[in-house]
C-alpha cells in the first residue's frame, strides 16, 4: 500500500474547497498533483490565490484539462460539474470525485447510485457506504450540513427508531457560502451577527431524507431543519432531537457500536465545542436524554469532513489506501 502513487487533477481549484483539497493532497504520502484547473486564475501561481501554500508548491493554475491522471476532483459550483462532464471527452479510466450536488441522488429512486454523463456515481458517505465506495469508480461527495445531520441520525435510522418528527437546528461559518461575495458573507455584516435562512427548505434535506428512508423499513417522519449563518469562518454545529424510547445508556451503546469501525466519528461524553473539530476530518457526536427526547449534537469542519477532507477519505477508499491517509490532522483548538 505504501508504494501506491496516485496522479490527481483538480478542476475549480481557486475556491475554498479547492484550496483545502490542495493543502491535503500536497501533504498526502500517495498523491502527486498533476494540474490545478481554473479559468479565472489560469497562468497564475497557486500560492497567489491560496496564500497559505506559499513555500509548499510551485504549481500554476491552468485552463487546460490533462488526461494523464488517475482521479479528477470537481470543485466547481452546483450545475457546473454536470456541464463539465457533458462537454469534456474524459477518459473512462479516470475516477471522478464530485464535490457539488449534481450527482448525489436519483430524483425518483432510493438507490444510492446515480447514472449520469455515462458514469455511475456512488453517494460518498463512508460511514454509510464504505464497501460500495471501495468498489466504485465515481463518487458524489455529500453536502456539509447533510454530513453532519446524517451522522447524527444514521444509527437510529438503521434500527427503525426514527418514528416521530426530527427537529434540527444548525449553524455554519461563512466559508459554507463559497468564495463569491454576497451581502451575507461580507465581514461587516457577518461579524457579531446571526440569521437563519432557507428555513425548512435547505437543499441538503433532499439527500438526508433519501439516505434515511433508504435505511429504514417504516416511513420516515418529517425532518424539520433550521439553518443559521454564524459570525465565524468555518465549522458546523447541529443539534437534532426526536422522541426516542432508548435510555441514555442504550443510545450510547447503539451509537458506539455503529461507529466503532469508523475512524473519523467519535462519541464525546461531555458537550463538545466547535474548535475540537476545526482543521480536522472528524465528526464529534454528543448524546443527551431529556425526558422522552434524545438530543444528538454533531460537529464537523464544513471544508474538511463536510467537503475536501471527505473527498480525500473517499479517494483513499477508492484506491485501497488506509482510510486515514493524509487526514491525521490536529484540531485548531487555540
Amino acid at each position: 500500500m505504501g508504494g501506491i502513487s496516485i496522479k490527481a487533477g483538480i478542476v475549480g481549484g481557486a475556491g475554498y474547497t479547492g484550496g483545502e483539497l490542495l493543502r491535503l493532497l500536497l501533504n498526502h504520502p500517495n498523491v502527486e498533483i498533476s494540474f490545478v484547473h481554473s479559468n479565472s486564475q489560469s497562468g497564475a501561481p497557486v500560492h497567489e490565490t491560496h496564500k497559505d501554500l506559499l513555500g509548499d508548491t510551485d504549481l500554476y493554475f491552468t485552463d487546460e484539462l490533462q488526461q494523464n491522471v488517475d482521479v479528477l476532483f470537481l470543485c466547481v459550483g452546483h450545475g457546473a460539474a454536470r456541464k463539465f462532464l457533458q462537454e469534456q471527452q474524459l477518459k473512462q479510466s479516470i475516477k471522478v470525485i464530485d464535490l457539488s450536488q449534481d450527482f448525489r441522488w436519483n430524483e425518483d429512486s432510493k438507490e444510492q447510485v446515480v447514472n449520469a454523463c455515462g458514469r455511475d456515481f456512488v453517494y460518498g458517505l463512508p460511514e454509510l457506504q464504505r464497501e460500495s465506495i471501495k468498489q466504485a469508480h465515481n463518487i458524489a461527495n455529500p453536502g456539509c450540513f447533510a454530513t453532519a445531520i446524517q451522522l447524527a441520525l444514521l444509527p437510529l435510522s438503521q434500527h427503525n427508531l426514527l418514528t416521530e418528527q426530527v427537529q434540527v437546528s444548525g449553524i455554519t461559518g461563512s466559508t459554507g457560502a463559497g468564495q463569491s461575495l454576497s451581502a451575507t458573507s461580507h465581514y461587516s455584516w457577518r461579524s457579531g451577527n446571526i440569521s437563519n435562512y432557507k428555513v425548512l427548505s435547505h437543499q441538503h434535506l433532499h439527500e438526508i431524507r433519501r439516505t434515511l428512508q433508504g435505511m429504514q423499513s417504516n416511513d420516515l417522519p418529517s425532518i424539520n431543519f433550521v439553518p443559521y449563518r454564524g459570525p465565524f469562518t468555518r465549522g458546523i454545529l447541529c443539534t437534532s432531537y426526536t422522541r426516542c424510547s432508548l435510555s441514555q445508556a442504550e443510545a450510547g451503546e447503539l451509537y458506539g457500536s455503529y461507529y466503532s469501525h469508523h475512524p473519523f466519528v467519535s462519541i464525546s461524553a461531555s458537550t463538545p465545542d466547535l474548535k475540537q473539530v476545526l482543521n480536522t476530518n472528524k465528526c464529534l457526536l454528543h448524546l443527551q436524554k431529556e425526558g422522552d427526547y434524545l438530543i444528538i449534537t454533531s460537529l464537523i469542519d464544513n471544508l474538511l469532513k463536510g467537503a475536501s477532507g471527505q473527498a480525500v477519505q473517499n479517494m483513499n477508499l477508492l484506491f485501497g489506501l488506509e482510510e486515514q491517509a493524509g487526514l491525521r490532522l490536529k484540531a485548531s483548538a487555540f
